[in-house]
């Protein structure tokens, strides 16, 4: 069975590596590389895993044809809507850096359809179930954001002021889930709890650039950061924040 990974960074790289190992035929689709086309990689695909930056999400998607099955596992994106028209999508996300991945780490994300859990469980890879797609989504972004606010204000993982923090953003993410048509306790899963303790810390991207826009507001970032791409859809209004997400409305005002 042929399947398209389209994103082939340090994450989409992982999947693969984790699918080949199975036995699947792997295509790799990288944008950065303009001779590579589209169209060949997708072709007898029987599926395809989305694995690009959420940056290149809305420019990818018009080209993908929406009868084919999709698993995201692109974080980022705050809402299913976007992937409105595709008739199959399911959601892979969670606390599991590339790195961690490729060496076979025991990692543990979630899934949102049982094909994502059969096609990626290994004995070091495995999943809890949700079918909220869109909270699963949400989580994906938020966790992001939040990381920044962490960085900036300069919290020690397993402090008690960071013990603190976690407790309080997770009450958030509760409160913003609720109010755009997610299940509160997708938050107690690995996409939610696991993957913000995760990211609210060192060696994370979103955290590092919190520590540097700590140091110089003006700082701009050398690699992707997703958070900044989620502040971004936040203040376009793609999902309601509601006044209890005090921390969240903080940090989407702070930055550009």
């Amino acid at each position: 069975m042929k399947i398209a990974i389209l994103g082939a960074g340090a994450f989409g790289t992982a999947l693969g590596g984790v699918l080949a190992d199975k036995g699947f035929d792997i295509d790799y689709y990288d944008s950065r590389v303009e001779k590579e086309k589209l169209s060949d990689v997708l072709y007898d695909a029987r599926m395809m895993v989305l694995a690009v930056p959420s940056s290149v999400v809305p420019h990818i998607l018009p080209h993908l044809p929406t009868s084919k099955p999709m698993v995201v596992a692109t974080k980022g994106i705050l809402s299913s809507k976007t992937f409105d028209g595709f008739r199959d999508v399911m959601v892979l996300s969670g606390p599991g850096f590339a790195d961690d991945i490729k060496k076979r780490k025991v990692t543990k994300l979630t899934a949102t359809d049982y094909r994502v859990i059969e096609m990626f469980e290994t004995d070091y890879l495995t999943f809890d179930y949700t079918d909220d797609t869109n909270g699963v989504l949400m989580c994906g972004a938020l966790k992001n954001v939040y990381a920044i606010y962490a960085g900036l204000l300069g919290l020690k993982r397993d402090t008690k002021i960071w013990n603190e923090y976690i407790k309080d953003v997770l009450e958030e993410m509760r409160d913003v889930l609720t109010q755009n048509g997610g299940d509160s306790n997708t938050v107690e899963l690995e996409c939610g709890v696991g993957d913000l303790k995760l990211t609210c810390g060192l060696p994370s991207r979103n955290y590092e650039y919190g520590l540097m826009f700590r140091q110089n507001p003006n700082a701009k970032p050398t690699k992707t950061v997703e958070g900044l791409s989620a502040i971004r859809r936040i203040k376009r209004g793609e999902i309601e924040v509601p006044d209890s997400a005090i921390k969240l409305r903080e940090i989407v005002k702070l930055c550009n």
